[in-house]
């Protein structure tokens, strides 16, 4: 093993860009980065794959974490301690609530820690809330991008199918919980215990809970689809400029 990698995600030890976009798949992290200038990949091992470069003169790192917060919580942690600073989180997510429709774009606010993880680092009682200044930059960006967005507390899942369980679903949606996904959480926790910024816009690509699917109107769940696809190249600007608000109001 390299001694000046990370053991995980293979960065820098130092030096990376404060300012981050974390996405979920591999293949996502490499068109976010396409929107880049100087787009240069700097690592790739497992799920974790790191590109650099900037959006509009602003320093960025672009990184996928795969799938469920065990493993992003790894990622987040290794850009970290390799000079991250600020996150923003672009995935994708079921709506819950109604009147969110497929390719919207969900600001999350704070997130309900059913991760499978956060919950082995400090006790259930701590919150996962976005950083205020976060959840303004998302939503003044998506504003000027003239995306349909919506504002809310997600709910972070570890399991993406259900098992034998009953889930919460109905207390969740009396609640005005807006999306269901499966990282978010893990961010903001991670970000609450080691003073960094974070926040997540989310790209709706279906109704996701078991007790509120329509089979027979939806045709089941399928996340490739155009109206999905547009909402990520949306999301991915909206992400971008959110970073670069949040870049600037730093500097001021």
């Amino acid at each position: 093993m390299t001694p000046d990698l990370s053991p995980l995600a293979r960065l820098p030890r130092g030096g990376l860009p404060a300012q981050a976009v974390v996405v979920g798949d591999p293949a996502r992290a490499a068109a976010v980065a396409e929107l880049l200038d100087g787009a240069a990949e700097i690592a790739y091992h497992r799920e974790y794959r790191t590109f650099t470069g900037s959006w509009k003169g602003l320093p960025v790192v672009v990184a996928s974490h795969g799938v469920g917060g065990p493993g992003a919580v790894l990622l987040f942690q290794e850009l970290a301690d390799a000079g991250v600073r600020t996150f923003v989180r672009l995935g994708t997510a079921g709506a819950i609530r109604p009147g969110i429709g497929d390719g919207d774009l969900v600001i999350a606010e704070a997130a309900v820690r059913d991760d499978g993880v956060t919950q082995q680092l400090v006790p259930p009682e701590y919150p996962a809330v976005a950083a205020p200044e976060a959840v303004l930059a998302l939503r003044r960006a998506a504003e000027a991008a003239g995306a349909v967005y919506h504002r809310g507390v997600v709910w972070t899942r570890a399991a993406f199918q259900p098992g034998l369980l009953p889930l919460p679903v109905a207390a969740y949606t009396a609640a005005g919980v807006a999306a269901i996904e499966m990282e978010v959480s893990a961010l903001l926790v991670t970000a609450g215990l080691r003073g960094l910024v974070a926040g997540a816009v989310l790209v709706i690509d279906g109704v996701n809970a078991d007790e509120l699917v329509d089979e027979t109107a939806t045709g089941g769940y399928d996340p490739h689809r155009d109206a999905v696809a547009e909402g990520v190249a949306r999301g991915s600007v909206v992400a971008l400029e959110a970073l670069r608000t949040l870049a600037e109001e730093e500097a001021r």
